[in-house]
């Protein structure tokens, strides 16, 4: 897993996008101490866990975070995942939170977010509604589906409440009551729909506004691979997930035009390890 080819100066690149000290390297610094309680967690419960997107990208180029990177992304199954919600909330240490539609009535995305209470993050987005807003990990379900249902755009409407409504009380009542409804409704009939039809398409579950597909035999059985001086739970057979998903995934995008997420930042504790 680890024998890839180093095609740049991996010194040179941290010196200009997340040198020791800056923002950006305490905010990594941040959501590694997040993946590290996910992954002490899920080997209690035995709850597999991978990496996945740009977070397996830096791992298996950079050996941890992609030195511009300003997120974190782990997979679960669908089934993985509701027990992973379960154990958390008595897991987790006091300075992180679990947030999902259960513990912010706000949050009104279909993937759980770990957050931290030492800082404050502005995305500049929907995230201006939510009760947590610390620097965070993003959790995702995957299931097997049949992907014309998971397009459908049930949850979406959300979004467009948001905007439309600039997050107003009246907005977020009507968001509220829509992701109740597609949270206990509208999704398990969905889901049961795939399985009476056969759904095999690996993707994100119900609600999730993305639409990869992804092969379970890229994923299972799962491996390791050092993230950040520290091993993490990878697909069994990254190389073929990369390059599925970025081509030549060894090369550099061009280093002036990357992207951040993040518009303001703010630590409360100067504790980040």
């Amino acid at each position: 897993m680890d024998n890839t080819q180093t095609l740049f100066d991996a010194a040179e690149l941290k010196a200009r996008f997340s040198p020791d000290g800056s923002p950006l390297r305490r905010q990594q610094l941040v959501m590694l101490d997040m993946v590290k309680e996910l992954d002490r967690i899920c080997r209690k419960h035995d709850i597999p866990y991978f990496l996945y997107g740009g977070t397996l990208l830096g791992a298996v180029r950079h050996n941890g975070f992609i030195p511009w990177d300003d997120d974190l992304d782990v997979g679960l199954m669908r089934k993985d995942y509701q027990r992973l919600m379960k154990v958390l909330p008595g897991e987790l240490p006091p300075h992180i939170i679990l947030q999902t539609n259960e513990t912010d009535k706000n949050y009104f995305y279909f993937f759980a977010k770990l957050r931290d209470t030492r800082s404050f993050l502005d995305e500049g987005a929907y995230d201006r509604c939510f009760k947590y807003r610390g620097i965070f990990i993003d959790i995702f379900p995957f299931d097997k589906l049949q992907l014309p249902l998971q397009r459908l755009k049930l949850q979406s409407y959300a979004y467009t409440l948001y905007r439309n409504g600039n997050g107003s009380e009246s907005a977020l009542r009507k968001i509220r009551v829509l992701t109740w409804f597609n949270r206990h409704i509208s999704f398990p009939i969905l889901r049961c729909l795939s399985r009476l039809t056969g759904g095999k398409t690996l993707t994100y579950d119900f609600g999730i506004p993305f639409h990869i597909v992804y092969d379970e035999k890229d994923i299972f059985p799962l491996a390791t691979h050092v993230f950040e001086g520290i091993r993490l739970s990878v697909p069994g057979n990254s190389h073929h997930m990369l390059q599925s998903q970025f081509g030549d995934y060894m090369r550099l995008p061009n280093l002036d035009h990357v992207e951040h997420h993040v518009e303001k930042l703010e630590f409360f504790d100067e504790k980040t390890d």
